[in-house]
């Protein structure tokens, strides 16, 4: 990777984002957790959980990964409260569209992954920049089924 790539991968606006995570922690009681693990790197995110009515009403994440996947994570973090099972199915679904086809970004609460789509040149990037959003899918499973 020259430094032109670094430079253009590694944006302002990514490295804003990285720095500034909503929800960052643990929840003291959810009702799912999950961990996920990048392989090739060793990025990991914890997101914990609370549902009502089937939405999230609580959710906190815990971020150890680089500024592609802090930024992912702070994305999720803004959009999540209040969203459904479905919805975070679909933002995940169409983040690796976006990353492994060329598709079009998320829509709606989720649109600020398009500040990602430089990434999609970056296949060992795309793991981590996966993690927080299927950690809460998997968080969400795993509430709804209790």
């Amino acid at each position: 990777m020259s430094d032109t790539d670094l430079v253009k991968l590694y944006s302002g606006r990514i490295l804003a984002l990285a720095a500034d995570i909503p929800h960052l922690g643990r929840l003291p009681h959810p009702q799912g957790s999950a961990r996920r693990r990048s392989p090739l790197c060793g990025s990991t995110v914890t997101a914990d959980v609370v549902l009502q009515d089937g939405r999230v009403a609580e959710f906190a994440q815990d971020v150890k990964a680089c500024a592609l996947g802090q930024a992912a994570a702070a994305i999720v973090g803004a959009a999540a409260p209040g969203r459904d099972l479905a919805e975070i199915q679909t933002a995940r679904d169409a983040l690796k569209a976006m990353l492994r086809e060329g598709a079009a970004p998320p829509a709606g609460p989720f649109a600020g992954f398009e500040v990602l789509i430089p990434a999609r040149e970056y296949k060992n990037r795309h793991a981590s920049i996966l993690l927080s959003i299927e950690a809460l899918a998997e968080a969400m499973e795993q509430a709804q089924s209790i």
